[in-house]
């Protein structure tokens, strides 16, 4: 009998394109080039912070969503969502494209431009709790009550293998193989990722010192708790790396790097300054990992940065 979460594979990523194709954007990218601490890197940039909502959680949503509704387990009680923001937000944006209504819990320390946006999206916003894993809780029990659809915000399959189709469509465009690199949260666009590697791909996840679940994971063998500490905790605010993630990632050519918010900060800063790209703190860290030199390009390899979010202000 299997125990645990199964590792998601390129087929699960492969169904999960079938599914949401025409609903959502197929996001550019710009081949460009990063002056680092060693000079000048050729770079491949995945833009996107285009897609509809400003993020890749549509995505994973919207799988979730459509593959539910043709189970029949879409009820008239919609989806309901715990996030910090952006998974919200594509639950929400998903919600719209299929149909239904939208609940989300969010912390009380979620970003004002988060939850604005979630209400323009139709969504009932409930801020539960200082921190996701309060606002998770208060979601559960919720879901409980009315027969709503749960969606977890990085840790459930149909979520996991939506993120993947990012790297479907980087292999269309991108000659291969490929060195991605991604921030991570809990782990949901990384196991995606993963899953839809090519042979001779690898995946690089990058996070903020004060906020590494994937990092704490790789040190003690399995997922564990972490403290939070960092700029990047309103996107990148797990607790602890996710079980699907971590049954996929394991045995792959996954590694984990991390930077500080200094970092982190300056990286945003010159996406603002040399692109006009305005990104999420934690979408800079992955910028960071490459400019600081944690992240070098290999021969014979593409350097790859998923820009996976830019719900934020000029006034952060």
């Amino acid at each position: 009998m299997q125990r645990g979460p199964r590792a998601l594979t390129a087929d699960d990523v492969r169904a999960a394109r079938e599914r949401i194709d025409g609903h959502l954007r197929r996001t550019p990218i710009l081949r460009t080039t990063l002056n680092g601490v060693n000079g000048a890197i050729d770079v491949v940039l995945k833009l996107e912070y285009t897609q509809i909502g400003g993020c890749f959680k549509p995505r994973g949503s919207l799988n979730a969503v459509l593959a539910a509704r043709a189970e029949g387990r879409l009820g008239e009680a919609g989806v309901l969502v715990a996030s910090g923001g952006n998974a919200a937000i594509g639950a929400a944006s998903a919600a719209r494209i299929a149909g239904t209504t939208c609940t989300v819990v969010v912390p009380e320390t979620a970003p004002r431009v988060k939850v604005e946006r979630l209400r323009s999206l139709g969504a009932v916003v409930h801020q539960v709790g200082e921190r996701y894993q309060d606002a998770a809780d208060a979601a559960v029990e919720m879901a409980t009550d009315s027969g709503a659809l749960l969606l977890h915000a990085y840790d459930q399959p149909d979520i996991v293998a939506g993120a993947g189709t990012i790297a479907l469509e980087l292999a269309e465009e991108v000659d291969g193989p490929l060195t991605t690199v991604v921030c991570v949260g809990g782990g949901g666009l990384l196991g995606g990722l993963t899953a839809a590697m090519r042979p001779g791909d690898r995946v690089v996840g990058a996070e903020p010192v004060g906020s590494s679940c994937l990092h704490r994971a790789f040190e003690h063998g399995e997922p564990v708790s972490v403290d939070l500490d960092s700029v990047a905790a309103d996107s990148l605010g797990a607790t602890r790396l996710g079980d699907i993630c971590w049954a996929t990632i394991t045995d792959r050519p996954v590694s984990s790097v991390v930077v500080t918010d200094d970092d982190l900060v300056a990286a945003r800063r010159m996406l603002w300054e040399s692109f006009r790209i305005l990104t999420e703190h934690g979408t800079a860290t992955a910028v960071a990992a490459v400019l600081t030199g944690a992240v070098a390009p290999e021969p014979d390899s593409t350097l790859c940065v998923v820009l996976c979010g830019a719900n934020t202000s000029l006034e952060v």
